[in-house]
């Protein structure tokens, strides 16, 4: 789910009736009909499926038609609700906790020989943004990238990501956000690493030859910078 839909989603639980039946669906661990729905918010059969369609809508339940109890019965197949399988997190700036945790775990599942973990968290990272570059290139075939057009492209990219880039000159991006915040503060080195690791290997997934990722730390932001091949760090 985008940042966007989630915060749709959650713009959708403020109505106190949609966030009853919400809840009451999922701790029902079954489909729901609309009946049912209304019965727990006390409210008509109507109604409840007004607000259940704007739930739907909203990306945070699922509905199809299906027999009661699986036992089909003459007449109308109800309509019955269960939750969404996405998880819905909203949080402004941008975190990216759950990318941090799954490169550690990476790195602890398939640590080499000789390896320490933090050299096996920074193999892992510089992996997982090459495959996210790759993904980024194959969608978008850009084809053979200067670096004026691979800055707008990571740009995008980035964005997406949370890390808020802003084009400082021609030649540099800088990114306003750490999406591990406040976890980096609790290992800077570590986390750091990593994050430097994921956008060199996102560079190298878009073949973007013409740029580098290079650590810059400034108080209250992301630790990396991007440059062209010869640009000086921005201050």
């Amino acid at each position: 789910m985008t940042r966007e839909a989630a915060i749709s989603a959650v713009a959708a639980l403020d109505e106190p009736l949609r966030r009853r039946m919400y809840a009451f669906i999922r701790q029902a661990r079954r489909p729901v009909t609309r009946d049912e729905a209304a019965a727990s918010a006390g409210i008509s059969r109507k109604l409840a499926a007004f607000h259940l369609d704007k739930l739907v809508d909203a990306g945070l339940l699922r509905a199809r038609f299906e027999p009661v109890g699986g036992i089909r019965k003459v007449g109308r197949t109800p309509k019955v609700y269960e939750p969404a399988q996405d998880d819905i997190q909203v949080a402004i700036p941008q975190r990216q906790h759950a990318m941090l945790a799954e490169v550690l775990i990476d790195a602890a599942l398939t640590e080499h020989d000789g390896e320490n973990a933090r050299e096996a968290s920074v193999r892992v990272a510089r992996q997982h943004g090459t495959d996210a570059g790759a993904a980024e290139r194959a969608r978008t075939t850009p084809g053979r990238l200067g670096a004026e057009r691979a800055l707008t492209l990571t740009e995008g990219l980035l964005a997406d990501y949370g890390f808020e880039p802003a084009r400082e000159s021609p030649t540099c991006v800088r990114l306003r956000n750490c999406p591990f915040h406040p976890l980096a503060a609790r290992s800077t080195e570590l986390v750091c690493g990593i994050n430097h690791a994921f956008l060199s290997g996102l560079l190298s997934g878009l073949e973007a030859s013409r740029l580098r990722a290079v650590l810059a730390p400034r108080p209250d932001e992301c630790c990396v910078e991007l440059r062209a091949d010869g640009t000086a760090a921005h201050g």
